[in-house]
């Protein structure tokens, strides 16, 4: 039997861990106190919306150039710097929340401003980590380290909510974007003390354009890991139900910044147990189908949510989403890190932040917008309605990823 902590025995990817936690765990925080607070300025869901799609466009913008740089430096370095610059966004939202009440306006836009800053940093940051993570751990360790990643990524995303809608409550915005910049000191540390350095195996010397253009050919001859990432990109993108949490915990549900913690939690906590449950289950047989499973599974939680009317039932829907969701991430990450050689490790990652990165935020706009035509409910339910249908669409068209078997073979596909 494989061993399900071998990853976890290597000290420079424990270090990753650390700093991919504590990023995380101060990101998530940070999105809940922005989100109740941008709310109570302004009491209009589609504002909801447009922080999302704020920090979507700079980072969808941004993010193949922030590719082509991962795979021309040293990724650690690049990593650290993301991260700076993700720190001074914290501490300029201190400053934003301590701007008295007449100045709400300029809160408002400020933080527009300090979100948009933030997708740019992400879009380096998030393929610098990947390729970093990718090649610190061996070709055998993949899919364990995959999955430990996740599990970090998972606990951080189920603390983060709840604590964010405990410290706004307890100790008021400022005293919650302080934590989130210590969170991010940590994260830097932790960084500063890995030893390997994840430079590209290659450089070619290819100028930008022709550079770009190697990873995107590259995805575009990979039926099985670009049938995985579109089936992502449309299912986060329509069936998203996080950006209206807000509305939900306020004005459906009625549970106040306490409940809206819990809400944003719930998902995480279902991926969590899941993810652990995957660490130590045998090999996957049928990935492909399971993955396909696992998104219609998400889509029907989507609806089941839409239609709960108590906060433990939306709460147990949530959960179930999360645990769905997870299987999707495990797989296609994994896809990803077996498929795609180390010379083009930021450039293809980059392009899947697009996909599912910038689809997380963009699908925030499309769930503002839609409840602010139609209401939150229905803005739900037919997300999980197109969800379903995506689901369909995919297992017609991308045969390969159908029929993809155990991960550990997926080095055969093409």
């Amino acid at each position: 039997m494989a061993d399900p902590r071998a990853a976890l025995r290597l000290p420079d990817f424990r270090r990753f861990l650390a700093a991919h936690f504590t990023t995380t765990l101060g990101i998530q925080i940070q999105g809940v106190v922005v989100a109740w607070q941008m709310y109570l300025d302004t009491h209009d869901p589609l504002s909801l919306g447009l922080i999302g799609l704020a920090e979507a466009l700079p980072n969808i913008a941004t993010s193949l150039f922030g590719g082509h740089v991962a795979d021309r430096t040293d990724r650690r370095r690049l990593a650290i710097a993301a991260t700076t610059v993700l720190l001074a966004c914290a501490f300029a939202l201190v400053v934003l929340a301590g701007l008295s009440q007449d100045r709400v306006h300029w809160r408002v836009v400020g933080v527009f401003v300090v979100i948009a800053v933030s997708g740019v940093a992400r879009a380096f940051l998030q393929p610098a980590r990947t390729a970093l993570a990718a090649s610190m751990v061996s070709r055998e360790l993949q899919a364990n380290a995959v999955t430990w990643r996740s599990v970090v990524w998972q606990f951080a995303a189920v603390l983060g909510p709840a604590l964010g809608g405990l410290l706004f409550a307890a100790i008021g915005p400022r005293g919650s974007y302080l934590v989130d910049a210590s969170l991010l000191l940590v994260a830097l540390a932790s960084l500063g003390a890995i030893r390997h350095r994840g430079v590209p195996a290659s450089d070619r010397g290819e100028d930008l354009f022709t550079s770009l253009r190697a990873g995107i050919a590259y995805l575009r001859g990979q039926q099985v890991l670009l049938g995985a990432m579109t089936l992502d990109l449309f299912s986060v993108l329509f069936g998203g139900a996080v950006a209206l949490l807000p509305v939900f915990a306020a004005d459906v549900l009625h549970v106040g910044s306490w409940g809206l913690g819990l809400l944003r939690a719930a998902p995480a906590l279902g991926a969590v147990l899941m993810s652990l449950a995957m660490a130590w289950r045998p090999p996957m047989q049928r990935a492909g189908r399971a993955l396909l499973w696992a998104v219609a599974g998400f889509g029907s939680c989507i609806i089941g949510f839409g239609l709960a009317r108590t906060l433990w039932v939306s709460f147990a829907f949530l959960v179930l989403s999360g645990a769905a969701d997870m299987i999707s991430v495990v797989i296609r990450a994994t896809l990803l890190q077996l498929l795609v050689p180390d010379h083009l490790m930021g450039r293809v990652t980059s392009v899947n932040a697009v996909f599912i990165g910038s689809s997380n935020e963009i699908g925030s706009f499309e769930s503002g917008l839609t409840a602010k035509l139609f209401g939150a409910v229905p803005a739900v339910l037919l997300g999980g309605g197109i969800t379903l249908g995506i689901v369909g669409v995919t297992a017609l068209r991308a045969p390969k990823l159908r029929a993809v078997g155990r991960l550990e073979d997926v080095g055969r596909l093409s």
